[in-house]
């Protein structure tokens, strides 16, 4: 398949499905979509945002040159949640369709990703990114594979952050063998970024022994959609007939997880988002009939931000303010802590953590329209606690729930990518 056709294909699928913010038109390489929060150089990058509309990094970020220099070329960028915030891609003006039922969404925040390369017969892979579940999300909703490397495992160098101690750029990929092939490119240390400490990623052997696989009691306690539940059953089975053992195991601080890493999450986004205001960084306008610093600035801001980037900023802003800082951040710090430990502790009896990667199958935009800001963040509860531990994990593929995908979602310790990918190619994806 030549570089034409693949950008072809693309063109197409995008009118369909917007898939794609910007769609480049590289004459040569490897072709690969890009979500838009990666700087590609030459090539707008935006973040999904407004305040960023027009800007064409001078520079690649790390995993994009890694790529370039294996001969792989930027496809285009991918549509987006406004800067990662959101489970849906919807909070953006440019809202990407499922391709098995382009009445609901593609899930977020790389919900364009997930969306092109479960539509595509050419694209292997893709580049995405999650904060708290945005690689897993959309990979579940879309029946694809998304890979989630150990915090610190891939450079963020040239990644427009969200949230500094969260951000993970990972894969969306059509099978767990092209989700490792990709990282087997992109990991490693990197100069650049000073917590990119992880090893290079090498593509291990099969799988060689019986796997033990814990499942948190705690998570199945949560609301799950019964369909969605009798799949993740299924796969529990299958996993047994592999010789796996299954058995139940404990994360206690479940119920806090959710709450501490919005806390911290919003705190670190507002902090970041706090150079675009109009002077240095980001969109800018010209103040009618004079006016001060503050004046422009919040002129600035609430023109080019969107309304869930406004809220997000307002809420991290409010709680790392002085007299509030330990009482919730600070806080919120020790229940990450405490999951941590949690997380320690179930891995002393399993080798992989398993769960449905989310509560329910991708929404229709109707329903998405009606759902409360705190019911949005609740569809998190299943993806956050790995993310917020900085643990590796792999969605993939279980069978299908009202016609739409339902995603398996594997856990392990940190520094165990590759035991994911064995246990993702044993159970068949």
């Amino acid at each position: 398949m030549s570089t034409a056709d693949i950008v072809q294909e693309a063109q197409e699928l995008n009118k369909k499905f917007s898939f794609f913010i910007t769609l480049a038109d590289p004459k040569d390489g490897i072709p690969v979509a890009v979500k838009d929060n990666i700087c590609t150089q030459g090539i707008q990058t935006t973040a999904g945002s407004k305040i960023l509309q027009g800007y064409v990094p001078p520079f690649d970020a790390t995993v994009i040159s890694r790529l370039k220099a294996k001969g792989y070329s930027v496809l285009g960028k991918t549509a987006m949640d406004e800067f990662g915030f959101g489970t849906f891609s919807a909070n953006t003006s440019v809202i990407p369709k499922n391709p098995h039922d382009p009445k609901r969404c593609c899930g977020g925040s790389s919900g364009g990703s997930a969306g092109y390369i479960a539509a595509s017969k050419h694209a292997r892979f893709a580049l995405a990114q999650s904060t708290g579940g945005s690689i897993s999300a959309p990979a579940a909703f879309c029946g694809v594979v998304g890979f989630t490397p150990t915090y610190g495992r891939v450079s963020r160098y040239g990644l427009v952050d969200y949230a500094n101690s969260l951000d993970k750029i990972g894969v969306i990929a059509k099978t767990v063998r092209d989700a490792a092939e990709a990282m087997g490119i992109i990991a490693g240390k990197d100069e650049h970024d000073e917590t990119c400490q992880g090893e290079p990623f090498t593509i291990p052997a099969k799988l060689a022994k019986k796997l033990t696989i814990g499942v948190p009691k705690e998570w199945l306690a949560q609301k799950i959609d019964p369909e969605v539940r009798k799949q993740f059953d299924a796969a529990l089975e299958q996993c047994k007939k592999l010789g796996w053992t299954v058995k139940d195991v404990s994360i206690p601080s479940t119920d806090y997880a959710l709450s501490a890493y919005y806390v911290i999450a919003l705190a670190e986004a507002s902090t970041n988002l706090a150079k675009y205001c109009g002077l240095r960084y980001g969109a800018t306008i010209q103040l009618e009939g004079g006016g001060d610093y503050t004046a422009f600035f919040s002129k600035v801001r609430g023109e080019f931000f969107g309304q869930e980037a406004k809220r997000r900023i307002l809420l991290g802003t409010y709680v790392r303010m002085a007299g509030y800082r330990d009482k919730y951040y600070g806080q919120a710090l020790k229940v990450r802590q405490l999951l941590l430990n949690d997380f320690a502790k179930a891995f002393r009896g399993c080798d992989i953590i398993a769960a449905p990667t989310m509560p329910i199958i991708a929404p229709t935009f109707d329903d998405i329209a009606k759902l409360s800001p705190l019911e949005e963040y609740a569809m998190d509860t299943l993806t956050v606690p790995a993310n917020l531990a900085g643990l590796p994990h792999l969605s993939v593929p279980c069978g299908r729930a009202k016609g739409m995908p339902v995603g398996l979602h594997f856990i392990a310790p940190q520094g165990k990518d590759e035991l994911l990918v064995q246990a993702g190619e044993a159970y068949g994806a």
